[in-house]
């Protein structure tokens, strides 16, 4: 499976490499980052199965996570994309993409998550299997909610997930004629 590469203006959409290893430990502990997330700092143990469940999605379903990549300097600066993680909640998100996004707190406020999350719907409208996509929010979580909004997700449903209190929202693609 090749992973597709997003250009926009600011930002690249890549697949996953070793090298991002290094930079995502070090997001994930940022309270800033991982807050809304796990709730914890996660050893790099942890953080690398995350990147290989990205890359596993793209080969089981033909859509997944993207790296995220400031072109002006080349860096790492999070993830951006669709998953199927086989969540055990209800009111059930499964066989649904679910959108997803997370970006290093040093780079928040600059436009990227809307920048990164616009790119990936648009490749997701012309691509996925379905023109529903899901996305979970923890309740707390007011950047993420105004970003959904924003993209057009709307809320369908609220559950207990992992003891938090967390949204369910739903978007439909609008097809091109």
């Amino acid at each position: 499976m090749t992973i597709p590469v997003l250009e926009t203006e600011q930002l690249r959409l890549r697949g996953h490499c070793p090298a991002d290893l290094a930079p995502f430990v070090a997001m994930w502990q940022e309270p800033a980052f991982y807050r809304y997330l796990a709730g914890r700092p996660l050893p790099e143990e942890e953080v690398w199965t995350k990147m290989l469940r990205h890359l596993g999605v793209w080969a089981l379903y033909g859509y997944g996570y993207w790296a995220v990549e400031e072109k002006a300097t080349g860096q790492f600066i999070g993830n951006v994309g669709f998953g199927e993680w086989q969540r055990a909640i209800a009111p059930s998100i499964k066989g649904w993409p679910e959108m997803g996004w997370v970006l290093a707190p040093h780079v928040h406020g600059r436009g990227y998550a809307t920048e990164a999350t616009q790119a990936a719907l648009a490749w997701g409208d012309a691509h996925l299997p379905t023109p529903r996509t899901v996305c979970l929010i923890d309740e707390d979580n007011a950047p993420s909610r105004g970003l959904a909004a924003k993209l057009g997700y709307q809320e369908f449903g609220r559950a207990a997930y992992h003891g938090c209190d967390v949204l369910l929202l739903e978007r439909l693609a609008v097809k091109a004629v």
